[in-house]
């Protein structure tokens, strides 16, 4: 509606008013007071108008305000959508990444847990090699310082590995060492070098009826009496030293004669008195059989065979050696150290070590 009808309208009946108050001749107070309030509707009416208005403007301007702020909004609804698809996209290719990364470090994972595994495996397949071959030889020698030193350096190389899983390994090695250790055996090597040597001797060992080694003796007399006539040739015969040495020299002349015409010995077996020159060199020979065949019977672990044979080269010497010869008495005192020292060697196993082994290579 206009401005120009609302009066209009209002005004219409305050003039009937006026004109019938008028025309019936109402008084002078009731018309100002009608016209006073005529004129404060009027008033009351423009103020009321203008508020409306002021508030129409303010709506207009909140409604502009408004429109502007939803443009707005949704100019930054479609910014935060584009910002979140982006933001999508970002997230989706950094899960892409994450999961690339992590299927790359599972990969990793398992190479290095292979590669330990495979490094263990080759350490186990390697120190159980070693431990079998140390054993042969310990079986085969006789002596058990391979196999020890094997079991220590096989239980160091173990222990720089510092896995979890090869602990068993060590504490089997540890009680293979501690039952080694209480273990008594023959040291093979040493009792054959000493067979070998007493077979070297054989030739230099006297027989009881052997003339000539007694006989070789006189050149050694002759050249000390030599010795002895040159230390004389100084002296002059007026002094008591040389008849004395004269005296001597007659007296071992003498007394070498004596021996070379009758000699007394005592002979428990008459029949090695009977020996011949050309037997002796045989007996000789079947000594060296008899410490041939011990020696054989060692290396093939037949320790009752080696007893037997180091008993019978130990009774030849007896019967047929002149025991009062210091070689002689040499050669049985190296035999009966042998004898005493040799025994029965039981068979060196290692279950604990090996089953240990067996298990860390099937990786249980």
């Amino acid at each position: 509606m206009s401005s120009d009808a609302i009066p209009t309208t209002e005004n219409q009946p305050q003039d009937s008013l006026i004109s019938s108050a008028a025309g019936r001749g109402a008084p002078m107070p009731v018309v100002l007071t009608l016209g006073a309030v005529a004129i404060a509707a009027l008033v009351a009416c423009g103020m009321l108008w203008q508020r409306v208005g002021n508030m129409q403007e303010q709506l207009a301007r909140q409604s502009a305000q408004s429109g502007a702020q939803s443009v707005e909004a949704r100019t930054l609804a479609k910014d935060a959508q584009d910002l979140a698809r982006d933001s999508a996209a970002r997230v989706s290719v950094m899960e892409a990444r994450v999961g690339e990364l992590n299927l790359q470090r599972n990969q990793l994972e398992e190479l290095m847990q292979s590669m330990s595994r495979s490094r263990d495996e080759n350490l186990v397949a390697d120190i159980e090699s070693a431990v079998r071959m140390a054993q042969q030889q310990a079986e085969l020698s006789g002596s058990l310082q391979p196999l020890v030193a094997t079991l220590k350096s096989a239980k160091k190389r173990v222990e720089g590995a510092a896995q979890p899983r090869l602990a068993p390994v060590i504490r089997a090695m540890d009680l293979d060492l501690d039952k080694l250790s209480r273990m008594s055996v023959t040291d093979t090597t040493g009792v054959l070098t000493r067979i070998e040597d007493l077979t070297r001797q054989v030739d230099d060992l006297p027989l009881i009826n052997d003339v000539g080694r007694l006989r070789s003796r006189a050149p050694e007399s002759g050249q000390a009496s030599a010795e002895q006539a040159a230390a004389d040739a100084a002296l002059s015969p007026t002094q008591w030293a040389w008849w004395q040495g004269q005296g001597h020299r007659l007296w071992v002349a003498v007394r070498d004669g004596a021996s070379d015409l009758v000699r007394v010995r005592r002979i428990d077996h008459p029949e090695v008195a009977l020996l011949a020159p050309e037997q002796g060199y045989f007996l000789r020979e079947n000594l060296k059989l008899k410490l041939l065949n011990a020696r054989l019977a060692l290396l093939s672990r037949q320790w009752e065979s080696a007893r037997t044979d180091l008993s019978s080269a130990s009774a030849m010497l007896s019967k047929y050696f002149d025991t009062r010869s210091r070689r002689t008495e040499a050669a049985l005192t190296q035999l009966q150290q042998i004898q005493t020292n040799l025994h029965s060697t039981e068979q060196v196993k290692l279950d604990d070590t090996l089953t240990a082994l067996a298990t860390a290579a099937a990786g249980r």
